[in-house]
């Protein structure tokens, strides 16, 4: 780009982004935004106003005139303006409040509506949502919602400057450009102060989020356990301190550089000022111009200013903030968003699925975690998963759940790829609990049935998975049974152990089965559990396996032994595939785990599987 074309392309930026900024106020109602434009448009002649009222009462007391009118007038026009005031103030933080949260419910769709994961994993992803958030933590973050209302009160302020022009002018017409262009000047110098500030603050979200994460630990009651027993208190404290100084002390310096030369808008200020006041208090005293009309435009002068003396933080800070949400835009919408298309619709039966030469590589490294990976995954069958960690179980998993997109192959289910089924209806059909699912702070019954929210809630289905889960037991305990809260920190809530929560877990995947998905994946679901609740689980499971196609990971290969088939993943590829039995005859590498792992078990270890047991 030319030099001169960055001046033009600056302006339509400026606009763009100011236009941008006054469009969200129609979504604060049409009844709010027009209480709004009104109270501005009063705010807006309250300076012309008081000014002529000023002149006409200076008139009638130098005249001998009666002083009521003018009087009356000049106190209507102070009192508009500090009604107008008083009635802004709850009306804008009402709507500011409306634009925010339509802004912050649609970046909560873009987030979540992203088809895969890899995007929201980056550290300048995370920043960027920090940003777009609209959430201010301090004086420098901004909201679309003030940014919004810095417009309609620049128009309110270009309405006030025009009617201050106006009686200035009727005076001298020569002060309206002296002091207009010296009001201009002062406020670019303090965009430019703004944006010389922004600059710096670019770089706070991610050692602010840092920051953050220890504060949050600080106070959490699940880490607070630690904190305490390990007296990690002045360590995360020193943290957080060394996080916020590598955050904020880059903008000291240039705080220090601002505030350095303020003396240049005290000077435009002053002279430009004392110089038409100068001029008109010597013409009035000369009695070139009568006393009022001096009078005036002496007040009219002032208010020329004051129609610049806002900030434009809020204005900087908003568009910083949409330019964030352009950007996760783009980031998140880089992979193609796929419908569901009808004609690729697969059986509704549990589905045959196939990983065909399907590679994986995670953005930025160059080490492939499935490598032409082929494996199949037979309609009802109950398939175990094995082999050490980082083998790349867990990818495989994601892979299938469409949260990650292959680099290399692809997996279809009935011949079809899953790419083409769309995200919404293949996972539809899909349950899966993950090794770090997550604890929602509700209800028990609630807990359990956000396994399929699309579907209504059906008491008897969260039941029957949870005797599935062997939760059942743990609800019979429950003070409130089904209707008690699982946090402590919830009103007649309790809190669960590792176990039992990984039994909620569970309960809520076969809850998804029994409400429509027919593929269960299950990511070492029963990691915190005794043997014999284990063993109970899973005799569950295999009893249940026709009604959909099972794929278990676990690390304990005497869980695995009743699987209809064991894949051994190693390298990025399956190296073993067989039964139990088939693989033990053969005296492979998975035959040599179980043997140590049987061992390790009658000396009383734990006999999961473990990185030495593949070397």
């Amino acid at each position: 780009m030319s030099s001169r074309t960055v001046p033009g392309a600056a302006v339509s930026a400026f606009a763009r982004d100011r236009a941008e900024l006054l469009l969200r106020l129609t979504w604060v109602g049409p009844g709010l935004l027009a209480g709004l434009i009104v109270l501005t448009v009063l705010g807006a002649a309250v300076p012309a106003s008081a000014a002529v009222a000023v002149g006409w009462l200076i008139d009638r007391l130098v005249t001998g005139g009666s002083a009521v009118a003018p009087l009356a007038a000049y106190a209507l026009a102070v009192l508009t303006g500090h009604a107008v005031a008083a009635a802004r103030q709850p009306l804008g933080y009402l709507a500011a409040a409306r634009v925010d949260g339509r802004h912050r419910a649609e970046l909560s769709r873009l987030a979540a509506g992203s088809d895969t994961i890899g995007a929201l994993e980056r550290p300048d992803v995370q920043a960027l949502i920090r940003t777009a958030r609209a959430d201010p933590e301090s004086f420098m973050d901004g909201t679309p919602g003030a940014g919004a209302l810095a417009q309609l009160d620049l128009i309110g302020r270009a309405l006030a400057l025009a009617g201050a022009g106006v009686v200035l002018a009727a005076y001298a017409w020569w002060a309206v450009p002296l002091l207009l262009a010296a009001a201009v000047v002062v406020h670019q110098l303090r965009w430019d102060e703004g944006r010389q500030r922004r600059r710096v603050w670019r770089h706070v979200p991610l050692p602010s989020m840092r920051a953050d994460v220890w504060s949050d630990a600080l106070v959490s009651p699940a880490e607070g356990k630690e904190v305490r027993i390990f007296g990690l208190g002045d360590w995360a404290l020193e943290r957080i301190d060394g996080h916020l100084r590598a955050a904020y002390d880059p903008l000291w310096p240039v705080n220090r550089r601002i505030l350095a030369r303020q003396w240049r808008q005290f000077l435009l200020v002053l002279v430009p000022l004392g110089v038409v006041y100068l001029v008109v208090a010597v013409d009035a005293a000369r009695g070139g111009a009568p006393v009022a009309v001096a009078a005036a435009a002496l007040v009219a002068g002032a208010g020329l200013f004051d129609a610049f003396a806002d900030s434009p933080t809020a204005t900087i800070n908003a568009t910083t903030c949409l330019r964030a949400f352009d950007r996760l835009r783009d980031e998140l919408g880089q992979a193609p968003h796929r419908e569901h298309n009808p004609s690729c619709t697969p059986g509704s039966g549990p589905p045959l699925v196939r990983f065909d030469g399907v590679g994986f590589t995670y953005p930025g490294s160059g080490q492939r975690v499935l490598d032409d990976l082929d494996l199949e995954v037979r309609p009802g069958e109950l398939l175990a998963v094995v082999g050490a960690n980082g083998a790349g179980k867990s990818t495989l998993i994601k892979l299938l759940a469409g949260l990650y997109e292959p680099t290399a192959g692809r997996i279809t289910a009935d011949g079809v790829d899953i790419a083409d089924l769309g995200p919404a209806a293949w996972r539809g059909r899909l349950s899966v609990v993950f090794q770090d699912f997550v604890r929602y702070y509700l209800p028990a019954a609630e807990n359990v049935a956000l396994g399929n929210a699309a579907v209504a809630p059906d008491l008897a289905a969260v039941a029957g998975a949870a005797r599935d889960a062997g939760l059942d037991e743990v609800v019979s305990r429950l003070p409130d049974g089904w209707h008690t809260p699982l946090a402590r920190t919830r009103t007649g809530g309790v809190d669960l152990s590792g176990g039992q929560w990984q039994q909620v877990a569970l309960a809520r995947a076969l809850y998804a089965v029994r409400t429509g998905a027919r593929l269960l994946v299950l990511d070492e679901p029963t990691a915190h559990l005794d043997v014999r609740t284990e063993r109970d689980v899973f005799d569950r499971l295999a009893a249940h396996r026709g009604d959909a196609s099972v794929i278990l990971i676990s690390h304990r290969l005497s869980t695995v032994r009743q699987a209809d088939r064991i894949v051994l993943l190693r390298g990025g590829r399956i190296t073993e595939s067989g039964t139990h039995e088939q693989l033990m005859a053969a005296g492979g590498e998975y035959a040599a785990m179980f043997t140590v792992q049987a061992q390790r078990f009658q000396r009383g270890f734990d006999d999961r599987l473990h990185e030495g047991d593949l070397t």
